[in-house]
């Protein structure tokens, strides 16, 4: 396993550094980021463990990195970020059956022989 804090710490410089030589695209990001939040409907907690179970779905260790750490500062339990990831989880299974039934589209489609 990784040693996250390492981890978090040295991606986070890179970060910074891609930061110094694409300034603008960082500042997007954080404007996305911003938007996501602004309505205020959603409390910060909720958009953390949301963001860890979007990062177990796009497999971003990054994301799990900066995302893990912020939603315990927030006050998230092992039981909130493990029902957030029982989510992500199952969603991916269904991602799965989706796509295998696509799988049979496919070869009915093709010519018969």
């Amino acid at each position: 396993m990784h040693d996250w804090n390492a981890y978090r710490d040295a991606l986070l410089g890179r970060v910074g550094e891609y930061a110094k030589l694409a300034p603008d695209v960082l500042r997007g990001l954080h404007t996305i980021e911003a938007s996501a939040k602004n309505t205020g409907l959603l409390d910060p907690k909720f958009h953390e463990l949301i963001a860890l179970a979007v990062a177990v779905t796009t497999r971003c260790d990054g994301c799990i990195s900066v995302h893990a750490k912020k939603a315990v500062e927030l006050g998230a339990t092992e039981g909130e970020i493990a029902e957030a990831l029982s989510t992500a989880i199952a969603l991916n299974t269904g991602a799965a059956l989706v796509y295998s039934a696509r799988v049979f589209d496919a070869v009915a489609a093709l010519p018969s022989k």
